[in-house]
């Protein structure tokens, strides 16, 4: 069983916002292997299917982003997966709009949903997909994480949530280093 993961912040205020770009990951990987979001448990919203072949459980966790960790470990143990089977999809500042990057394990890198989710599973030999939203030139962080994709952004969007689903697809079907090999120098905008 793999237990793919996308975060984000529940409530039609975040829908499309950048902060929310694993969340729309996650379900662009659900569509696409018909695997409905519908089911109410491990403090968030989930389905059940075959991704590249495995089973797999998708999870949007319903808690604030800040919050993930309580959702992520109730569905870790709960489906008894091991770290390699666990794979955590978010949005990241520090990476370039466009930009992917998948890291077997590692630190929570300033991101605080990494940060929790680290704190409560005690561990952190699982795997991230980053997904680059970039960092504002000018002006608050804290409103471009938490604000809607421009105008230029929202063009590339379709193609950047593809490339993420056909990360985590490889990742699923060949292995993290093969993954890591075909998208870490992936990049929608030059």
């Amino acid at each position: 069983m793999k237990l793919l993961v996308g975060l984000g912040n529940p409530g039609a205020k975040y829908e499309a916002t950048r902060h929310n770009v694993g969340f729309m990951v996650a379900e662009t990987v659900a569509q696409r292997h018909r695997v409905a979001l519908k089911k109410k448990g491990y403090q968030g919203r989930y389905g059940v299917g075959t991704v590249a072949g495995k089973q797999t459980t998708i999870l949007l966790p319903q808690e604030f982003m800040n919050n993930s960790g309580s959702s992520v470990n109730a569905a870790y143990q709960s489906l008894g997966v091991v770290p390699g089977d666990l794979i955590v999809i978010y949005d990241d500042l520090d990476l370039p709009f466009g930009r992917l990057r998948i890291k077997q394990e590692g630190g929570h890198g300033g991101h605080n949903g990494i940060r929790d989710i680290l704190a409560i599973l005690g561990r952190k030999d699982f795997i991230r997909l980053r997904v680059g939203i970039g960092r504002p030139e000018f002006g608050d962080v804290t409103g471009h994480v938490l604000g809607n994709f421009n105008a230029l952004e929202q063009k590339h969007l379709p193609q950047l949530l593809d490339a993420g689903a056909d990360a985590v697809e490889k990742i699923i079907a060949a292995g993290v280093l093969e993954a890591m090999n075909i998208f870490n120098g992936f990049s929608l905008i030059d």
